[in-house]
């Protein structure tokens, strides 16, 4: 049985109002407006915090407590939204090669959606962090796709999709992808290994992210960057929790989880002070 989804609770939660029709044009406002409001952050795994992905848990974490979550959070709760909605949605599983090429042989480690509307397929993310999707993009091969952000395009097919993005006139590949059919308990294992693995990015490492209009504005341990579309990006250095606190609530507008871990989780992140000499 589908679990029951709350459109009110979300609509809210992303300031959406017109027409819920299934269409194109629905989805791309859906997913223009998804990532600009809710951050990108991977606090739970960080704090040790189990990651749930029933849809009774992802409203009240992304939705009631304004939180954010991790690309399966993200994903899982758009794709319920989607279906709901009516649209012909399923998962898809990624290999990310953005930060590691030689990733396109591990394991897969992220997931995406493929929508179906009136036999034209498009892909969906709104979960990959600072290069999250902030418009669908049809699954055809070689086109140059604009997004209210970057440029995008897909290569290949048959079976590997490459998402590439645009960074000044280089293309560089995001993640390589397949459109086979993935069970959902396959997600919910990877979901649990990348979220509590102590040797998981996930875990070791803060990554939070937000993409309102014009800009992204991301955070990295101790690193703030704030990126114009089509502009330099602005970098600075958070020089203690406080600091890296106050981004996240004022900059990101995330409501912070009550952990008694996470301050020391944060202060971890920061480079240890330099030691006296006496």
């Amino acid at each position: 049985m589908p679990e029951k989804v709350n459109l009110n609770a979300y609509f809210e939660r992303i300031g959406f109002a017109g027409s819920i029709a299934p269409t194109i044009q629905t989805l791309e406002l859906l997913h223009t407006l998804h990532p600009a409001v809710i951050p990108f952050e991977n606090i739970g795994p960080l704090t040790g915090e189990q990651v749930l992905l029933d849809q009774q848990s992802l409203e009240k974490k992304l939705l009631i407590e304004k939180r954010g979550g991790f690309c399966f959070e993200h994903n899982f709760l758009f794709m319920r939204i989607l279906a709901d909605l009516d649209y012909e949605v399923r998962p898809l599983l990624a290999r990310v090669i953005w930060t590691n090429p030689e990733a396109i042989s591990a394991p897969p480690s992220h997931m995406l959606l493929l929508v179906d509307i009136k036999g034209v397929n498009y892909i969906a993310d709104v979960g990959f962090g600072g290069l999250s999707l902030t418009t669908p993009l049809r699954l055809r091969a070689g086109a140059e796709q604009a997004t209210p952000h970057e440029t995008f395009r897909l290569t290949g097919g048959d079976p590997n999709w490459t998402l590439e993005v645009k960074i000044g006139d280089e293309w560089r590949g995001v993640y390589v992808f397949t459109t086979d059919t993935v069970a959902e308990v396959d997600l919910w294992d990877i979901n649990r290994d990348l979220s509590s693995n102590p040797a998981s990015p996930f875990t070791l490492q803060l990554r939070a992210s937000l993409s309102p209009s014009g800009r992204r504005l991301k955070v990295h341990n101790d690193q703030f960057t704030v990126q114009p579309t089509g502009g330099a990006a602005e970098k600075r250095t958070l020089s203690s929790v406080q600091e890296i606190r106050t981004v996240l609530t004022e900059e990101l507008g995330l409501t912070l989880p009550e952990s008694d871990k996470l301050d020391a989780k944060l202060a971890g992140l920061l480079p240890a002070p330099p030691e006296t000499v006496e």
